[in-house]
């Protein structure tokens, strides 16, 4: 698996949603995040693992 780290920019594309619920997920631990300074980052791995669970319960 990648340890490719996304910055909040790139989650938001992957995910299809905005800043702001993506920051709501990440403080509800829907989604990992790692603080790397001021910048909120998103193991890719596990993004891209939500989105999979979220788009099939979308369906």
């Amino acid at each position: 698996m990648s340890d490719k780290m996304l910055s909040m920019t790139e989650a938001c594309e992957v995910l299809n949603v905005s800043e702001t619920t993506l920051k709501r997920w990440a403080r509800e631990h829907l989604v990992k995040s790692v603080m790397n300074g001021d910048a909120m980052e998103f193991p890719e791995p596990d993004l891209l693992k939500y989105k999979e669970i979220n788009d099939r319960l979308r369906k």
